[in-house]
């Protein structure tokens, strides 16, 4: 059930959305979450119907684990998380064939290198400027580990982030991973919360006397509200604010764009296959100016999914053509694992954030110049009658789900 008068709406019921209504629970106020679309989760999502084993959407891995407040969360529901850094093996495509292991530590140093640099240029004083401008180029390298870092980890390239930003949002191990998926994770920790699901609110009206959310719903009203949807939803105009927001709210809000992750899974059981063992990941090394390689992740808890991941530029130019993306991805495959094993994998599936209006990208970035952007957005308005949340605000654990949790506990605390 519902409370008739809520303490405070919170609107969306992604991870952050959960972690504030969690929180206010805790703190004796009640609240009513507003979910525009059919599920909970957000960008956490796992789903075992499109390919006959659990898939992650979304967020796949709990990253530094040790410091992650979903980590306990995941152990005490029985989940039986792992660190998948325990159980890799990293394996590097280049130059047609698997490369040796001198090869591999190469890569490794120029990956320690770029962060050495990155590091340096964070910490010398100078005014922000873009995260490729601090990069290490010339190396046999470089422009893979560029690529990796930028475009495939970030969702966006160098040129287009923030140096301090990415600085300071950098993770470390433990990544663990659930068979559940995060997906699973979240959607449990979301149980028995007042959440009203198909609620898109489209205007949220604020102010000294309170709040009031409308949409094809209704229109409910509470004395604050948390906003805990994406920067590209809110970029968009997703939601009229009335009165508008604040500028430098809105300054922060398109200061942080939604770069774009694309997986597209594969069923992968037929004898002719990749021949892949669990958890194997594979990278594939920048040939020439231009290239933007794929990599691979190989079947997860033993389940018969081979997964590629295409982020940034290439990944935007593939938005809202499943087909063609799972074109390219068999073709890398084809590059990388040759074509009769390519032609064996099965069907494929294709995640689809960044044509979806209630995402419109898979997780934020600071642009250059803008790395006080994410505290500027999870700054308290109206003497906390309405606050942000999610990946976007955190300065620490941006872009994950632990940044979206701490994000929307610290909203709630925010409410007077």
């Amino acid at each position: 059930m519902f409370p008739s008068d809520p303490d405070v709406l919170v609107i969306g019921a992604g991870c952050a959305g959960i972690a504030a209504a969690r929180e206010l629970a805790l703190r004796g106020r009640t609240c009513v979450v507003l979910e525009a679309g059919p599920r909970v989760g957000g960008r956490a999502w796992t789903e075992s119907d499109s390919l006959g084993a659990p898939f992650d959407h979304g967020a796949s891995w709990l990253h530094q684990a040790d410091e992650n407040p979903l980590t306990p969360f995941a152990h005490a529901l029985g989940l039986a998380p792992i660190d998948h850094d325990r159980f890799r093996e990293r394996r590097l495509f280049a130059q047609g064939r698997l490369a040796p292991r001198e090869e591999r530590h190469a890569f490794a140093a120029a990956e320690d290198a770029f962060w050495t640099a990155i590091d340096a240029a964070a910490r010398d004083g100078a005014a922000d400027r873009p995260a490729s401008d601090a990069a290490p180029r010339g190396g046999p390298w470089d422009a893979t580990v560029a690529h990796w870092e930028g475009a495939q980890i970030c969702a966006a390239e160098l040129t287009r982030m923030s140096l301090h930003d990415v600085a300071a949002t950098a993770l470390d191990g433990p990544n663990l991973i659930m068979r559940t998926g995060v997906g699973g994770l979240v959607a449990r920790l979301a149980e028995g919360l007042p959440i009203r699901l198909d609620a898109r609110v489209d205007r949220l009206r604020w102010g000294a006397r309170g709040v009031s959310a409308e949409g094809a719903f209704g229109s409910i009203t509470a004395r604050a509200a948390i906003v805990t949807v994406s920067t590209g939803v809110l970029a968009a105009g997703g939601i009229a604010f009335d009165p508008p927001l604040p500028a430098e709210t809105q300054a922060a809000i398109h200061a942080l764009p939604l770069g774009l992750l694309t997986k597209i899974a594969f069923r992968a059981d037929h004898p002719d296959a990749p021949d892949m063992p669990p958890f194997v990941s594979l990278r594939r090394a920048v040939e020439h100016d231009g290239d933007r390689p794929m990599s691979w992740i190989s079947r997860l808890f033993g389940d018969p999914l081979m997964i590629a991941f295409c982020g940034g530029a290439r990944a935007w130019e593939m938005a809202g053509d499943a087909r063609r993306a799972e074109a390219e991805a068999r073709a890398e495959a084809a590059k990388v694992f040759g074509a009769r094993a390519a032609a064996a994998l099965g069907p494929a599936t294709v995640t689809r954030w960044a044509e979806d209006p209630l995402f419109r990208g898979a997780y934020s970035h600071a642009v250059p110049g803008a790395q006080a952007a994410r505290t500027t957005l999870a700054r308290p308005l109206d003497d906390g009658r309405l606050c942000f949340a999610g990946e976007a605000c955190h300065p620490r654990f941006a872009a994950t789900v632990a940044g979206a949790w701490l994000s929307g506990v610290e909203a709630a605390r925010a409410i007077p």
